[in-house]
């Protein structure tokens, strides 16, 4: 098994999303509503489609949780900007 640490980006509202799972295909069709999903989330309240820009997959829950919190700092940011300026450059974080 393993782990995915993802970012999506939602072109129609300019947002990121970084989060993890085990199973990143349902977790993907969870955020663009294709599933059953909080109604109070954030990808909930920011309609419009997610789409996948970048991940890793790690061994651990633990290893998936630490690198989230890597991601989400300004360091970690970032990076992530860096990998959406190769897809586009008006990406706000």
């Amino acid at each position: 098994m393993g782990f995915f640490i993802y970012v999506i980006y939602n072109e129609e509202r300019d947002k990121i999303y970084i989060g993890q799972t085990a199973d990143l295909e349902k977790r993907l069709e969870r955020h663009n509503g294709e599933l059953k999903s909080k109604q109070s989330s954030f990808t909930s309240r920011n309609a419009g489609k997610w789409k996948l820009i970048y991940s890793e997959r790690v061994r651990s829950r633990e290893e998936a949780m630490k690198r989230e919190r890597q991601l989400k700092t300004s360091r970690g940011r970032s990076f992530i900007k860096s990998v959406l300026g190769e897809i586009d450059s008006k990406v706000r974080l």
